[in-house]
Order: structure tokens, then sequence, then C-alpha cells
């Protein structure tokens, strides 16, 4: 299982960021990214959403609710999931049905190249 910290240094590494850029993007030194990736100290959860942003990841990702690291980075995306959560269920199981009949034939396609 992957660590915090662990986490923070995948997504580092694969932005090509040192210690010490991440640190500068923000505000502090590559002493205290260090201690993140070591799990010596854990970040506020303000500190861990900047990281998530400055790494173009998710917080749930750093924390390991997530294996995917650009789940619902998507802006337009998460708009369009609140909008549903926030209607009446009947609607909300509605659209979730014809979505559902949607995904259903678009994976058919892919699968089978039509």
């Amino acid at each position: 299982m992957s660590t915090f910290g662990k986490r923070l240094r995948e997504c580092r590494e694969a932005k090509k960021f040192s210690q010490q850029n991440l640190g500068a993007l923000m505000h502090t030194t590559y002493t205290v990214i260090g201690k993140y990736e070591r799990d010596e100290t854990k970040p506020s959860i303000e500190v861990a959403g900047k990281l998530a942003k400055v790494l173009d990841t998710t917080v749930g990702h750093l924390m390991g609710e997530t294996d995917t690291s650009n789940v619902l980075k998507d802006p337009a995306m998460l708009k369009r999931l609140n909008d549903l959560n926030a209607l009446p269920d009947p609607d909300k199981d509605g659209i979730l049905y014809a979505l559902d009949g949607l995904l259903r034939d678009a994976k058919a396609r892919q699968t089978y190249g039509r």
C-alpha cells in the first residue's frame, strides 16, 4: 500500500520537479517536502490541496483513496456531476439510467470495432 509520501514523490517525479522546485512552488523548503515524502510529517489539508493542484492530481490520490491520479480533475465534468447530484432522486435516477445505457453502447462499440 502506497503512503502519502510515496504518492507525493511519484507525482513530483512525474512532473519532473525536484524537491527544491516543488518547495519553491509551495513557498516552503525542500526539507519540508522531503519530510512529507518520508512520511515524517503530514501536511495540513490546505497544504495537501495546494500540493495536489501544483502536481495536477487530487488529494484523494495523494491520500491513497484512488489509484488514478487524474480522477475528476476535469472542471467541466466535476460541474456536471455536482449539477447531477443536486437534482431530485427521480431525475437523477433517470439520467443515470440513460447514461449507463450510453456507456454500455460505447463500450460495446469499442470492443467490437463498430
